[in-house]
């Protein structure tokens, strides 16, 4: 089917306003939101009815298309909410066992090179668009007028509480990031926490900010996969690191949580995660930005844990919440993009704007979710009732 073919079939509600090479304007769709798209090539035509779930980033990076006047983002939530129904359909079919190892396949070696691609980014980017806390996870809106800032936060202070943290206690923290979760524990409760990361920049980041703020007793930071770590904890966490195990390594990850975490411990899990059936990965998304990346179906995370002796003890579903925090990081972004220009070039800018408007679409209108899975392996691990999620 033709590009034009698509539109007539799917867009339902907003309009769509075309502009092709020549100049000539076509108009899809009616009413409100509206939107527009620059087509410069004739060949994007083709390429995006070919295969849009890669080609509509490929040939945005490459300069075949521009927004119009209302921008990139409103072009994305015009077409991602219109197109949701036809994407859902070509995300449910799972992948065999051979292309899942091929997409998948995150060996340790093969995790820190993954890593690598997308954290080991010149620290200068990250700073320019993150909170102060350099927080690259979803954040937790409590409150509806909260600034990213305070988002950030409230989400720490809520997996606090899943963890029942106490003071002495010894924390896990699974892809540690620049190390913002793992200093707000130990500075806030009193614990001390090893903090494990892939990321070269990463550790470098979170080492100096630990020296700065005097933590260098209570927190240690290593360059090791959770494959490699030994020890035991009374608690481990975990947030925005399972997206990168892979499907064939989740039984792996969590035997080995099972192994590191007490016999009387709690661990979290925070994940993205879609809603419907397993699924794939954008093939754009997995080749720019988080190659060997994928986000699990509820069941294929039962599936790893039930033959463990980690049980769930709760678990919640943020929905929105990763959607709004996107649309900050994305604000943040646009109102730097000249000097991200410079400092990189304009296909890394539109890359990373695609990246971060794209990805808000995926939770705003289809099936992505942030799931927090609480584990433990005594059933009075953690109280019965759900009351102390609401202390503080």
């Amino acid at each position: 089917m033709t590009l034009f073919g698509l539109l007539e079939e799917y867009l339902r509600e907003g309009t769509l306003n075309v502009q092709l090479p020549d100049g000539t304007r076509r108009r899809f769709g009616s009413g409100q939101p509206e939107a527009s798209i620059v087509l410069k090539e004739p060949a994007t035509l083709r390429r995006i009815a070919t295969d849009p779930g890669f080609e509509f980033g490929q040939t945005y990076m490459e300069g075949g298309w521009a927004p119009g006047d209302e921008g990139l983002r409103p072009l994305l939530h015009l077409t991602m909410s219109n197109f949701a129904e036809m994407f859902a359909q070509q995300r449910r079919h799972p992948l065999g066992l051979v292309r899942k190892v091929l997409q998948q396949g995150n060996r340790v070696r093969r995790s820190y090179r993954n890593v690598s691609h997308h954290y080991d980014i010149d620290e200068w980017l990250f700073r320019r668009f993150l909170d102060d806390g350099m927080f690259y996870s979803c954040a937790y809106f409590a409150q509806p007028d909260m600034s990213l800032e305070e988002a950030q936060l409230a989400k720490c202070h809520h997996i606090a509480l899943k963890l029942r943290l106490e003071p002495g206690m010894r924390v896990l923290d699974i892809g540690s990031g620049w190390g913002g979760l793992a200093m707000y524990l130990a500075s806030e409760f009193d614990v001390s926490v090893d903090g494990l990361t892939l990321s070269q920049e990463q550790l470098r980041v979170a080492r100096e900010e630990c020296a700065t703020r005097g933590l260098d007793d209570r927190v240690a930071f290593h360059l090791r996969d959770y494959r490699e770590h030994r020890e035991q904890y009374d608690r481990i966490v975990s947030v925005g690191m399972f997206e990168h195990v892979g499907q064939p390594y989740y039984g792996a990850f969590f035997r080995q949580l099972g192994d590191l975490l007490k016999e009387d411990g709690v661990a979290l899990l925070h994940t993205i995660g879609r809603t419907g059936a397993p699924g794939t990965t954008n093939t754009w998304l997995r080749r720019y930005i988080f190659p060997g990346g994928y986000t699990p179906a509820l069941s294929e995370l039962s599936a790893a844990l039930e033959p463990t002796p980690l049980m769930v003890t709760d678990l919640e579903v943020w929905r929105l919440h990763y959607a709004e925090t996107l649309a900050e990081w994305y604000r943040r972004f646009q109102s730097v993009r000249p000097e991200v220009a410079e400092h990189f070039d304009e296909r890394f800018c539109r890359m990373w704007e695609f990246y971060l408007a794209s990805c808000e679409g995926t939770f705003r209108y289809w099936d992505q979710v942030v799931f927090h899975v609480q584990m433990a392996k005594r059933h009075d691990a953690v109280p019965i009732t759900r009351d102390y999620l609401c202390q503080g």
